[in-house]
Order: C-alpha cells, then sequence, then structure tokens
C-alpha cells in the first residue's frame, strides 16, 4: 500500500481542514435549501423526492466510478469534483438572486452536488488510507465523526443565521467562497497514488473488468454481505425518518427555523462527542459489538423521538442527541474496518461500489415514507423506523458471517488488479484489533 511519510500529518490535515471548512458553507447552504423547500411546500413527499434524486447519482454510477478513480489521478478527480460543485453553487445564487427558482430546480441542484459527491467520496477515502498510517484509521474516522458533529452544530446555525441577515443568493454565495478552502491545498499538495505497476495493471485492463473486479472482492466476504443486507434495512427505514425531520419540527413541534437549527446541532453535538469518546475509548474489541451496538441505539432513540408529545420538545432534543452519539458508535468502526482491508488499488472500486449498494435500497424507503408520513403523520415513520432497527440488531447476534466479519478473508476471484497483483496480494486478511 505505499509507504506514509513521517510528516504525513501536516499534509494530510492541511488537506481534511480545507475539506471540512468547505463543509461548512455547503451545511449552511444545504440548510437554506431544505428550510426554502419546507417553507414554500409544506410537502413530505417534495422532501422524500428532493432526498431521492440526491441519492440516484451513487446508486447507479458508484460501481463505475470507483474503477475511475483507481485509473485517475485522485487529487486531479477531487479538484475537479469540488470546482464542480462551486459552480453549481454559482448557479443557485443567480437562480435566487433572479427571482427564477422554482422547486423543480432544487431536483437538478441536488443531482449535480450528488453527481459530484459520488467522484469525490471515494477519492477522498482512498487518498486517506494511503496519507495516513494503518494503526491510525479508526482515530481518524472517529475524528471525522466528531467534525461532521461539530458541522452540523455549526452549519445549521449558521444557516438561520444566514437566512436573517442576508437574502438566499447570499447563502448561496457564501458557499461558493468556501468550496475555495478545499480546492486550493489540493493545488498546491501532492496525494498519494496507488503503487505505478498496480495502477498500470488496471489500466491494462478494460474498464470493465475492473469494474468486476471489485464486485468480486466484496461478494466473497460473507460477512461484508451480512453487513450490506442489514445496512439496507436500517437505511430503508432510517434515512427516510431523517429526510422527513424539517417537518416533524415544524408540523408535530411547531417550530420554526430556529428550532430546526437546534434539532440539528443538537444531533452533532452528539456525533462530536460520540467521536471523542470513540477515539479516546476504541470501542470494543471486536468492531462490529460497537457497530450494533451504535445502531441499536439509534433505533431506540428514534420510537422515544416518535413517541414524544409535540409539547414535549426538550425530551426530543435529548432524543436526537443520542441519535449522534450513536451514529459514531455505528459509522466510524466500519470505515475503519474497510480502509484497513482493502488493498489500496482496489479502495476506489470497492468504496464506489459500496456506496452505491448502501443507498440502493433508500430510495425504496423514500417512495414509501413521503406518502405514508402525509397520512400518518411523520412521528410513526420515526417508530417505525426504531422499531425496525432494534429488531434488525437482535437477528444480527444469531448471523454468524456478520459476527465473525473481523475473522474472515476476502479472497478476489480472479485476482485483484493483476496477475503481479494477484502474486503480491493474494488475500486480503482480517483487521486487527
Amino acid at each position: 500500500m505505499g509507504t506514509v511519510a513521517g510528516r504525513w500529518k501536516a499534509r494530510f490535515f492541511t488537506i481534511w481542514t480545507g475539506q471540512q471548512l468547505s463543509l461548512v458553507g455547503s451545511r449552511a447552504a444545504q440548510f437554506a435549501l431544505v428550510w426554502w423547500l419546507t417553507t414554500t411546500t409544506g410537502s413530505a413527499t417534495v422532501l422524500a423526492s428532493a432526498s431521492l434524486v440526491a441519492f440516484l447519482p451513487g446508486i447507479l454510477l458508484g460501481p463505475f466510478v470507483g474503477a475511475l478513480v483507481d485509473r485517475w489521478n485522485r487529487r486531479a478527480v477531487m479538484i475537479v469534483a469540488d470546482s464542480f460543485i462551486a459552480l453549481i453553487s454559482l448557479w443557485l445564487a443567480y437562480m435566487f438572486w433572479s427571482g427564477a427558482m422554482e422547486v423543480w430546480h432544487i431536483y437538478i441542484v441536488m443531482l449535480a452536488r450528488s453527481f459530484g459527491d459520488t467522484f469525490h467520496s471515494p477519492a477522498m477515502g482512498a487518498s486517506t488510507t494511503l496519507m495516513v498510517p494503518e494503526k491510525h484509521y479508526t482515530r481518524v474516522s472517529g475524528l471525522n465523526q466528531t467534525i461532521h458533529g461539530a458541522l452540523n452544530i455549526i452549519g445549521a446555525p449558521l444557516g438561520a443565521l444566514l437566512l436573517t441577515l442576508l437574502p438566499l443568493h447570499g447563502v448561496m454565495l457564501v458557499d461558493l467562497a468556501t468550496a475555495g478552502f478545499a480546492v486550493l491545498p489540493l493545488l498546491v499538495l501532492a496525494v498519494p497514488q496507488p503503487a505505478r505497476e498496480h495502477v498500470e495493471a488496471i489500466k491494462a485492463r478494460s474498464f470493465l473488468s475492473n469494474t468486476r473486479e471489485g464486485l468480486r472482492f466484496v461478494f466473497s466476504w460473507p460477512g461484508l454481505i451480512a453487513l450490506l443486507v442489514g445496512a439496507s434495512i436500517v437505511k430503508v427505514a432510517l434515512m427516510p425518518a431523517f429526510s422527513l425531520t424539517p417537518l416533524l419540527v415544524h408540523q408535530h413541534f411547531g417550530g420554526e427555523a430556529p428550532e430546526l437549527s437546534l434539532f440539528n446541532a443538537i444531533v452533532g453535538l452528539g456525533m462530536m462527542l460520540g467521536g471523542m469518546l470513540l477515539g479516546a475509548w476504541g470501542g470494543f474489541k471486536r468492531k462490529v459489538h460497537t457497530i450494533l451496538l451504535g445502531i441499536a441505539g439509534i433505533g431506540a432513540a428514534s420510537v422515544v423521538l416518535g413517541l414524544t408529545p409535540g409539547s414535549m420538545f426538550w425530551l426530543g432534543l435529548v432524543s436526537v442527541f443520542v441519535i449522534g452519539l450513536m451514529i459514531s458508535f455505528t459509522d466510524a468502526p466500519i470505515s475503519a474496518l474497510l480502509q484497513a482491508t482493502v488493498p489500496a488499488e482496489m479502495q476506489g472500486r470497492v468504496f464506489g461500489l459500496l456506496g452505491s449498494l448502501f443507498s440502493l435500497t433508500t430510495p425504496i424507503g423514500l417512495m414509501i415514507a413521503g406518502p405514508v408520513a402525509d397520512v400518518t403523520g411523520v412521528p410513526f415513520w420515526f417508530v417505525l423506523a426504531g422499531s425496525l432497527c432494534v429488531v434488525m440488531v437482535l437477528g444480527s447476534l444469531f448471523v454468524r458471517p456478520l459476527m465473525h466479519i473481523e475473522d474472515q478473508k476476502a479472497v478476489v476471484n480472479g485476482g485483484a488488479s493483476s496477475g503481479a497483483a494477484r502474486s503480491a496480494t493474494p488475500e486480503y486478511g482480517a483487521v486487527a484489533d
């Protein structure tokens, strides 16, 4: 996987910090867009449809984009993707300024931004593996969760504040300006690439062959297949619930933009503290135990949130704090496990494919949840989603491949990227605790 220089921290954290600063503007802009949709339409179906559109590029293109990321320079991919997303923000600013903005334009924006992120995410994830020593993968994953939580704390209130100080096109221009923090470090700092012989071997094979290799790797790992099935169940239930949070705050709790921003900030506080706790504790010896604890906690807190009376906003805040805390316990161990297990020259393909597979069932949930929530109410869906998560965790305790996922080896049938790569790394072992 290449040698990581002793000065990795300066390079990695300069790039990483730029990415996080860019996300501050993106979170504020996203809050403004979601609130505009909420107040303009008041429809759960519209919110669910907007979220559905945002998932489509990752679902349809993820496996193919991953193969391209493994063939191309990952630094260049990130620069182009970040710049493309910034141009979308510029277009948004113009549409709001001109007064031509309509609801269907949001669908175009969601689609375009998601298209850029479909390239950026696997490129950044694969680059992180080569910039960070393996022993720090879990710490970096925990730090990512901490910062993502902090971004929720900062982003939503910042979005609400900007809405009181600026017109909507001004908020979009703030997003455009912060995008420069992501692009500038990438223009001046080198990003490690997989070994040249591996890249040349990948390019020597056809694009479709590269894509099939990623599929073979994933489906030769029984524990990962079990994890995918469990994740699909969770996402069918939970992702629609999270997408409908603005309506829960506005219609059930009677809140406005400040209350929604507080909801998001409390989720972020939970994620931040969860990431810090995980970084200090390290989780259980078996990462799958930490993952299942996180899912069970999310499910139980979602049930409480759905059953909370509209007059008890404070209990809703407690529930979403627990949800944020447990999100860190779920996501960080999964990320660390995959980074340590998947070989560097295949990570673009595998991460892209996993992103596609993890997201595949989300649109199904969104298409069901929007109309159901419009009829039965948003709180009902939170109760249903949380209950399903708890049941899934209980069932997982009896699924041996999942419970022993870290003891298994994923053997790529037919090899990795070439015969040379196969002879060097015929098997990819489990993650050491």
